[in-house]
């Protein structure tokens, strides 16, 4: 070879090298142990053999001058060990499971004798992690499915675990106003609960818009999940991504022989107790005591085998879910008073004060001047009490729903309705691996796994008739490439490139500016958006084996592209409010709508009196204004929808060396460097500070004036460096913009 092709295999290689990336949960594992005679001393030179029946892989060492062997990189499974030397009987060691990411130490003690003797060991503990101080429980595939799950969620297994906070999965907890408020949910010895890192097939399929805990951006059901882990602590130098738990899971694979599974889950609502809020209201409109409906069923079928005989295998997964359920809501709706135009409130003479349509007008300052007299009193565009078309008299004086639950919110005017909300769901989750043995000993091994799912989740309507309120769409997918290389007993490769593609879109229930009355419930709960997050993965892991030492090195390179559509603010909204006005409020100030000013007790609470006045009257006293701009500084016309594209990156490097001091003392260490740049807009929507020292240097623009307007020595430095090894700071130095 020409010294010029060298080279270039060599740039190609280093290149290969660096920008891979490995947290090196690469979705293996690995063995050792120690070979010793039957008085303690050890063994060299012996023959160790690793095999898997199932997918005829087959790994071999040689113990080296201190009895020691290892295998690295070894897919999680059921193997058979055999170990042979010259003057003693042959070992062998059966069902010995290796999972996923827990280090295994497998000791053996030979007895004197001849080859054709066999020593066979059956029914041994399971292989226990000596290596490292790593805590965490893996659980393999009879665990997981025999585990109870709700709604078969593989990821909630991590709630199992000491040390996680887990606030539980009712309804109300699962509403993304709560989980985006509440980060105990997932938390794992004191970390934020999005700190924890998932990866599939050892790449990388954390939700990267939202952080959620327990969640896979891609479905993993209880049949296609060969086994997992859970290191909650004390993870090694080859983990990291995050400071929370690491989660790791397996695909299952086909093996020489055909397996699978048909299966059905069906819950429905004859074993549901009913809801005490429901009930509670049924009692209030004398209606029968009947359960929320509650059906959810969970069918599927999985199947795997080999295509090629010991060569190539496949496994596929089909899991469908529908649920048809009833929540139950409450919203707070105007009193059969109120839809009358009578505004009524407890008074400081300890009666109830009732004011009436004509009432409202002569306190209304319309009613003082001849040109707006005929405007004084209720708006009919709120409420119209002689051709009922107001949005009160279509909305809700309607005659179908009337008050049945007094905990919201005065009770006189505006008061609770509670009712089954129907909710559905229907998913089809669709999962796939294949995997080859590129040579027949299954030194050089490649796999291809694929997943998506198409999940429809129509909500909640605001009252009953209407439509869902928002519906949720989740059409994420993803495919995994891994390449393990054995290239000597002592050195091997693995290498992963992952792309996994979060796609959810919801669409709301409007597309209008609205006006906001306090103390009453609206039907506007959320403008449409949604948004794609390709995440590309590059992982790559070498192992090397030397002496005592096992070496250590990888990189991890992440891609992140958040293409985003959003009408949430693309409309203006007005609030009927107190709090900006002079005086604040109307009752027991003396002012306009006192109703002192006719003769009225005042009321024992302003609220009661003064929201009901500011509905009925269509009052509007402030309202909050969206502007969008182009890169040129033109306003968008309300209405248009704002697009962005975001980027995100990732960059991380290891090394680390388990050193075999003794048998019975290994020392881990290793170092991680780990660069995670702030986020930005990729086609330039975020501002751009310049006064700033550094940029003022770099770009020639004017430094901050002295004074609060400074940014600061931290985000100079922030400026400075990452332009040492990175042809543009523009990510860097820019700041997001806002609307």
């Amino acid at each position: 070879m020409s010294r010029a092709k060298q080279l270039v295999t060599l740039f190609i290689a280093i290149v290969v090298g660096l920008i891979s990336i490995g947290f090196s949960q690469t979705s293996t594992t690995s063995l050792r142990g120690t070979v010793t005679d039957p008085s303690g001393s050890v063994v060299a030179d012996a023959s160790v053999v690793l095999t898997n029946s199932e997918s005829k892989t087959e790994r071999s060492a040689t113990t080296t001058a201190q009895g020691g062997y290892q295998f690295l990189s070894v897919p999680p499974g059921t193997y058979t060990l055999n170990v042979t030397a010259k003057g003693f009987r042959r070992y062998e060691q059966t069902g010995l499971e290796l999972l996923v990411n827990t280090p295994a130490t497998a000791n053996v003690q030979l007895k004197v004798g001849t080859l054709a003797e066999v020593v066979t060991v059956t029914g041994e503990t399971p292989a226990l992690n000596l290596v490292d101080a790593s805590i965490g429980n893996p659980f393999n595939e009879t665990q997981v499915k025999q585990i109870p799950l709700e709604g078969r969620s593989v990821p909630e297994l991590l709630s199992l675990q000491a040390g996680v906070a887990y606030t539980g999965n009712r309804e109300d907890l699962l509403d993304p106003k709560v989980k985006d408020q509440d980060s105990r949910n997932g938390a794992v010895n004191g970390a934020r609960s999005d700190q924890s890192n998932i990866t599939l097939d050892g790449v990388d399929v954390n939700d990267q818009s939202n952080g959620y805990a327990f969640t896979s951006v891609l479905p993993t059901t209880l049949d296609s999940v060969q086994e997992f882990r859970v290191t909650t602590s004390d993870y090694n130098a080859d983990q990291g991504a995050g400071s929370g738990a690491q989660v790791s899971l397996i695909t299952k694979s086909g093996t020489n022989n055909f397996h699978g599974s048909l299966y059905e889950y069906h819950r429905n609502t004859i074993t549901s107790a009913n809801d005490y809020f429901i009930k509670k209201s049924e009692v209030s409109s004398l209606e029968p005591n009947k359960p929320l409906k509650l059906i959810r069923n969970i069918f599927g079928a999985s199947v795997g085998g080999p295509i090629q005989k010991n060569r190539l295998f496949f496994f596929t997964n089909y899991e469908g879910t529908r649920q048809r359920e009833e929540q139950s809501t409450l919203r707070t709706i105007p009193t059969p008073t109120l839809c009358q135009g009578l505004i009524r409130y407890p008074d400081m003479n300890g009666g109830i004060t009732t004011v009436t349509p004509a009432q409202l007008a002569q306190l209304d300052p319309y009613s003082q001047h001849a040109q707006t007299a005929s405007s004084a009193g209720i708006n009919p565009a709120v409420l119209d009490l002689k051709n009922h078309t107001g949005y009160f008299d279509k909305t809700f004086c309607s005659g179908q729903f009337v008050t049945n639950d007094t905990s919201v919110p005065d009770g006189y005017n505006f008061s609770g309705f509670r009712f089954r909300a129907p909710v559905s769901l229907d998913n089809n989750v669709f999962i796939a691996k294949l995997d080859y043995h590129l040579t027949a000993d299954g030194k050089h091994t490649l796999f291809w796994r694929g997943a998506l799912q198409n999940l429809h989740n129509p909500q909640a309507p605001f009252l009953p008739g209407s439509p869902p309120e928002q519906t949720l769409d989740d059409h994420s997918k993803g495919f995994v490439v891994g390449y393990t290389a054995v290239l000597s007993p002592t050195v091997v490769n693995t290498f992963h490139w992952g792309f996994t593609r979060q796609s959810t879109g919801i669409l709301g229930d409007t597309n209008q500016p609205w006006n906001v009355f306090y103390g009453l419930d609206q039907s506007f709960v959320s403008y449409s958006h949604n948004s794609q997050t390709p995440v590309q993965n590059l992982l790559d892991d070498f192992s090397w084996t030397r002496g005592k030492h096992t070496l250590q090195f990888g990189g991890n390179v992440g891609i992140v592209r958040d293409p985003r559509l959003s009408f949430q603010h693309s409309f203006s909204e007005g609030k009927g409010a107190t709090n900006w006005m002079s005086p604040t409020g109307f009752a027991n100030t003396g002012f306009e709508l006192d109703p002192k000013n006719i003769g009225l007790p005042e009321p024992t609470s302003s609220f009661t009196y003064d929201y009901p006045v500011l509905a009925l009257l269509g009052m509007v006293s402030d309202i909050n204004a969206n502007y969008n701009y182009d890169k040129q500084g033109n306003v968008l016309s309300p209405g248009t929808p704002v697009k962005r594209d975001y980027g995100l990156e990732w960059y991380e490097l290891y090394a680390q060396d388990s050193w075999r001091v003794k048998p019975n003392l290994t020392v881990t260490y290793g170092l991680r460097w780990s660069l995670f740049p702030p986020p930005w807009e990729v086609n330039g929507f975020q501002a751009s500070p310049t006064c700033s020292g550094a940029a003022a240097i770099l770009y020639g623009t004017a430094p901050c004036p002295a004074g609060p307007f400074s940014l600061g020595t931290e985000f100079d430095q922030n400026v400075t460096r990452p332009a040492t090894f990175r042809r543009s700071i523009d990510p860097w130095k820019r700041l997001l913009l806002g609307n």
